[in-house]
């Protein structure tokens, strides 16, 4: 997994318990090991990352070691500082009666599905896009593949939707000026018009950050078992239909060798049936094994002992 270390942005995602703290948080490790300035971000509601490092890491950036910062985002939060945002840039916008009307419109709005993804979206668009001079590189762990596929072609779905509000605005901008009311230069300056296209120009360099494979990548993370292996092959379906590079395939938790006893024995000849299947399968990917260890992953002693494995 060294030729990553060129990227700058790098997603680790998969099924539920396959290990993509243990290998996102390992990849982080030996990347600031190797004097790139690493930020660590975890979008996962479990948020293990202040378990294996053993502290605290919470929502703002935290130092974990020279040349490695962490933070855990949390979408509730996240969602209340977006709600209070939009309310603000609308009090600058226009008269308090429009306001009081526009407040219960996005009170109203914040308890719909979906809030939590846009706001989360529009934080990965500040560590991505705004903060690329204060690290060499992010790494993401992900919350369960389903939900980081659909955050990944929410650009996308949003840009076109952002595209028709801004037509639609300034349809009625030339009414307005054709009936002898706004002008062009107040067109020009109009604040709806220029918070539309601050939004679209926003989501389109993430778009292009996400989409350039020497930019971005996505590590798929996975296990020798059978409802792993097809989330992974339909994982790797969709980031294709996405055009995200697909930087390799960590199969992990690997028994380890030399092992007796009839359960040992079972469960070896099980695991190679797959791991030729996974072989088979992804033979266009680049993987790499993870040995499971005698003990769980916590603690900079046996994340190193991945982080290793991850980099050989």
């Amino acid at each position: 997994m060294t030729s990553l270390l060129d990227r700058q942005v790098v997603f680790f995602g998969g099924k539920g318990g396959v290990g993509k703290t243990t290998c996102s948080a390992a990849f982080a490790l030996a990347a600031s090991r190797r004097n790139k300035r690493v930020l660590l971000v975890s979008t996962d509601p479990a948020h293990s990352t202040s378990d294996i490092f053993e502290r605290h890491i919470g929502g703002s950036e935290c130092e974990l070691l020279p040349n490695l910062s962490a933070i855990e985002i949390d979408a509730d939060r996240e969602s209340a500082r977006y709600v209070r945002d939009v309310k603000r840039d609308i009090e600058r916008m226009f008269s308090p009666g429009v306001v009081r009307q526009a407040h219960r419109q996005i009170d109203m709005a914040a308890a719909s599905p979906g809030l939590a993804e846009v706001a989360l979206l529009d934080r990965m668009i500040d560590l991505i896009v705004e903060r690329e001079q204060l690290f060499d590189l992010v790494v993401f762990d992900t919350a369960p593949t389903g939900h980081t596929l659909q955050l990944l072609r929410m650009p996308e779905a949003m840009t076109t939707w952002i595209q028709a509000l801004v037509k639609h605005r300034r349809a009625l901008l030339e009414i307005d000026r054709g009936s002898g009311g706004e002008q062009p230069a107040a067109a020009l300056a109009d604040p709806i018009l220029a918070a539309l296209e601050r939004r679209h120009e926003r989501l389109a360099q993430l778009r292009v950050r996400v989409t350039d494979r020497g930019w971005t990548s996505f590590v798929l993370v996975t296990i020798p078992e059978r409802l792993a292996i097809e989330e992974t092959a339909r994982a790797a379906d969709l980031l294709s239909d996405t055009n995200v590079d697909i930087g390799g395939l960590v199969v992990n938790r690997i028994l380890p060798d030399g092992l007796a006893g009839e359960f040992y024995v079972s469960r070896k000849a099980q695991e190679r049936s797959y791991l030729d299947e996974i072989a088979r399968r992804f033979e266009r990917l680049r993987r790499i094994e993870v040995r499971q260890l005698a003990r769980d992953v916590y603690g900079l002693t046996s994340l190193t002992l991945v982080s290793d494995q991850l980099m050989r």
